[in-house]
């Protein structure tokens, strides 16, 4: 009897744990992130390591505020730039693109960035098939037809161009000569859905963020009108990528088998895939605006899709002034950057140096400013001291408990760093937390704590009590840009974890084993 009621006690706890575990992660709001996915015709540069890490700081970002996220990369590996781009590297295309992706990967782990998954567009078992489904359903809509088609068309770009995109013959963002093509291609018929996009964006149901890229891709819609869009090539002319489902003679557009990345890469028509689906935020470079806000939407509302909530818009980074180009030697490796500087210290340059909605600029001359200055003497000088001076007087903070971080004089502080994350301000966010590093320089320069814990313990209490909360405060802050970082500065003060919850803690100050910012060498 005891038997069995023992039996009955462990099932019934175990029922009930799981019950609060699945009500527990229902209660959890979910967030799918992507990034756009790179062309693995080259590889990494650090115009690809500033999105990597614009998209891992939000996705960090809401996994403080509880959500449960899924996060999503990967590479674009199809287009005649592939097959060029592999011949002259004598190696097949499959070959080439397992090269280049792979540095992908290496560079997203350098930079710490925390994707939950990596889609290739050449995965044969999770994103092709996932293509032919949904380039069939589409056909079935009567959304594709084909027909001829005569336009001007961009090898870099792989994609035919507006007359807007072209200037003296020549693509306005490679500046390469366009070609003159006529040939029998699939068409989307985007001119079913084209007034619904462009009043959906200018509704804000899509968010295209920020304000200006958003009244950009509104004046597309009147420069572009209602044209259908080519889909597809001739397979003679692209040599590598899809083709077309029952018709081999066509080759979908790279662009087109691209953008349908954001579907398999969560295993789309599964349950997964009903979990996550639609994008909460998809990040994206300006030069392919056009494509994911007019283009995709178009594509999911002929699929019947719920469509991204918002759309992210980043500029460009220049090198030393300069556009980055493979011919003026000036493609930065984002791998040999972090084996320098170190990882944090990159990911906080390009986060704050950058800014989120517009171009920005590249220096080796700024990255050791930004380094030396607001890292090393700034946030690491601030905790080297407030330890040491706190170390060498343990009974001064004994017993001391720290408040709400998070609130009260800081109220105002962490409301503007929110705002400006969920405005794509990122570069503002960190300027706030500075705000809070600099304080408390301030502070320890002002009250003169070094002599005022021999002569003042409880005024010196006070200072120090502050100052474990502003650290706190600004670990906590700084999670979803430097996160290692953060977890230094947590681990200073003594708080375990990062979490915008309002938990007390007593305060344990304990120095760094290593800087956080050593002299570089």
């Amino acid at each position: 009897m005891v038997g069995v009621r023992r039996v009955f006690f462990v099932f019934h706890f175990a029922f009930k744990t799981f019950y609060i575990m699945m009500a527990h992660m229902a209660d959890r709001k979910k967030f799918y992130i992507t990034t756009s996915i790179p062309y693995a015709n080259a590889v990494p540069h650090v115009g690809h390591a500033l999105e990597f890490v614009q998209a891992d700081a939000l996705a960090r970002y809401h996994r403080l505020l509880g959500s449960e996220v899924f996060l999503l990369t990967g590479t674009d590996e199809h287009g005649k730039k592939i097959t060029e781009a592999a011949a002259e590297a004598h190696k097949t295309p499959q070959q080439f693109v397992d090269a280049v992706s792979a540095k992908f990967a290496e560079a997203l782990e350098a930079l710490g960035v925390s994707h939950d998954g990596f889609i290739r567009t050449s995965d044969e078992k999770k994103h092709v098939p996932a293509v032919h489904k949904v380039w069939q359903l589409l056909k079935g809509n009567g959304d594709m037809y084909k027909d001829k088609y005569r336009g001007r068309y961009c090898v870099g770009c792989e994609a035919f161009l507006r007359e807007a995109e072209i200037r003296d013959g020549k693509c306005i963002i490679h500046e390469r000569p366009v070609q003159d093509v006529y040939e029998e291609n699939y068409f989307f018929r985007f001119s079913k859905y084209a007034k619904d996009v462009e009043r959906l964006i200018r509704d804000d149901v899509i968010a295209v963020l920020p304000e200006h890229r958003k009244k950009e891709v509104l004046n597309l819609f009147s420069e572009e009108g209602t044209k259908d869009v080519s889909v597809s090539r001739p397979a003679e002319n692209v040599g590598w990528g899809v083709a077309v489902p029952n018709d081999n003679t066509q080759i979908m557009y790279v662009w087109v088998d691209a953008l349908l990345n954001y579907l398999s890469g969560i295993d789309f028509g599964t349950d997964n895939f009903k979990k996550w689906w639609p994008p909460d935020v998809q990040v994206i470079g300006k030069d392919i605006a056009r494509f994911h806000t007019m283009i995709w939407p178009a594509m999911l509302l002929s699929l019947g899709l719920d469509l991204p909530k918002k759309i992210l818009v980043h500029g460009h980074v220049n090198v030393e002034g300069k556009k980055i180009s493979k011919s003026l030697g000036n493609t930065v490796d984002p791998i040999e950057l972090v084996h320098k500087y170190g990882k944090d210290a990159v990911r906080y340059f390009l986060l704050r140096e950058i800014p989120s909605d517009n171009d920005g600029d590249f220096s080796f001359a700024r990255l050791h400013e930004r380094y030396t200055g607001d890292l090393q003497n700034g946030l690491g000088n601030l905790v080297s001291r407030a330890t040491t001076l706190a170390l060498a007087h343990p009974k001064v903070w004994e017993g001391i408990e720290a408040e709400d971080v998070l609130a009260k004089s800081r109220a105002a502080l962490v409301s503007a760093y929110r705002r400006a994350v969920e405005q794509f301000k990122l570069h503002e966010a960190l300027s706030f937390v500075w705000k809070l590093v600099d304080e408390s320089n301030k502070l320890i320069e002002d009250t003169k704590l070094w002599d005022t814990i021999r002569a003042d313990t409880a005024r010196a209490r006070g200072t120090l009590k502050t100052l474990a909360e502003n650290l706190c405060a600004i670990g906590i802050l700084l999670f979803p840009f430097v996160p290692d970082t953060a977890g230094k500065v947590l681990g200073a003060v003594g708080k375990q974890e990062a979490s915008f919850a309002s938990v007390p803690f007593p305060v344990r100050f304990q120095k760094p084993e290593r800087p956080l910012f050593p002299k570089l060498s």
